[in-house]
This record gives C-alpha cells, sequence and structure tokens, in this order.
C-alpha cells in the first residue's frame, strides 16, 4: 500500500510538471493531455486515472501557484519596520519569478484570457490580502514612516517590477545579450524602492 502512495504521487507530480510545461507555454487551448501524458512518461489513459480532465490539471495548477503567490503578501509583518518589510517583500517576490518562471507565465497568461478559472479567487481571498496590506501600509504613510504613496499602487509596482523578469524573460535575455535576466535585478530594485518609500521624498 505504501508503494502504490508512493507511486500515485510521483505520478500526481510528473502530470502537474508536465501540465506546467505545456500551460505555461501554449496556454489552456493550446496545451494537450496527449502532450501532457507524453511530458509525464504516462499513458492518456494512465493520466485520466488521476486528473479526469485537463481543466482539472490546468486547475489545481493555479489553485497552487496563488497559494505560493500570495506567500510573501502575507509575511509582511505590520509590526516590523515599514521599509525593511517592504524592501523584503520585493525581493521575495523577485525570488519566486526567478525561482518559478513557468508558474509566473502560466498565471499571467490565465489573467490575460479574464482569469476565467481563478477569478473568483481574485476577487475574494486575492482582494481580501491586499486590502488587509494596504491598511497595514498606509498606516505607516499616516504615522510618516514611509512616503505618501497609494498602497494597492505600491502593491501593483512590485508586482509589475518583478513578475516582468519571469514574464518577459525572452525580451530581456535579447536585449542583454542572452545574459541571465535577474543578474544585477536585486540591488537596483531593492534601490529603486528604497528611494521611492522613503519619507519625505514622495511628491504628494
Amino acid at each position: 500500500m505504501t508503494a502504490e502512495t508512493r507511486i500515485q504521487k510521483k505520478n500526481r507530480e510528473a502530470i502537474l510538471d508536465a501540465g506546467l510545461e505545456a500551460f505555461s507555454e501554449a496556454g489552456f487551448r493550446g496545451a494537450t493531455l496527449d502532450r501532457i501524458a507524453s511530458g509525464a512518461g504516462l499513458s492518456k489513459p494512465n493520466l485520466l486515472y488521476y486528473f479526469p480532465s485537463k481543466e482539472a490539471i490546468y486547475t489545481a495548477l493555479l489553485e497552487e501557484l496563488l497559494s505560493i503567490w500570495l506567500a510573501p503578501l502575507q509575511a509582511l509583518d505590520p509590526e516590523g519596520d515599514p521599509m525593511e518589510e517592504l524592501l523584503l517583500y520585493v525581493d521575495r517576490k523577485l525570488a519566486l519569478s526567478r525561482d518559478y518562471p513557468r508558474e509566473s507565465r502560466l498565471f499571467a497568461n490565465e489573467v490575460l484570457q479574464g482569469a476565467p478559472h481563478i477569478l473568483g479567487a481574485l476577487e475574494g481571498e486575492l482582494r481580501d490580502m491586499v486590502d488587509h496590506a494596504s491598511s497595514v501600509i498606509q498606516r505607516w504613510v499616516s504615522e510618516g514612516r514611509i512616503a505618501a504613496l497609494d498602497p494597492t499602487h505600491l502593491i501593483f509596482s512590485v508586482w509589475a517590477l518583478t513578475q516582468h523578469y519571469a514574464d518577459f524573460d525572452v525580451q530581456i535575455r535579447a536585449v542583454r545579450g542572452n545574459t541571465d535576466p535577474f543578474d544585477g535585478a536585486g540591488p537596483h530594485l531593492d534601490l529603486l524602492f528604497r528611494r521611492f518609500l522613503a519619507p519625505g521624498g514622495d511628491t504628494a
């Protein structure tokens, strides 16, 4: 029984990994069960034993990804130093883009299609978390501990400036001569946000 459970776990992980590869490259419509089964080293009937449809694989990936994507925002400590907490948030988001580039592109593709599979989570769990983080940031602004800025747009800016490195990997490599897209990104974003967030440095 233990061996069977181990094999089932291995096969499930192989299917999700192959699905991630297919969906991040071709999107939901372009990916096929045949390609996913082949990538997982399984027959199509065997794949369907674990997941009844392509949509089931896709949904499982998105649910897992959303949990990973929300973790850095959840880690924001309301009682910590505002500057360091926000710089840590930027660093964690950049690390996610570096370590999970396929997942980032999968998420971006889903959103570009109107988020048909995760809109409920975006309007629910994600919105609630952004609202909570924004209230924390707004308190820091009101206390004069960081520059006067819009908390929600600050969060959007972090997303844009970190996930870009994964979602536009090909473009960055083309411009930089196929070097590591993340080379120098961390120090650059640290300096950028440190200056942007500094009290008294705003233009409001």
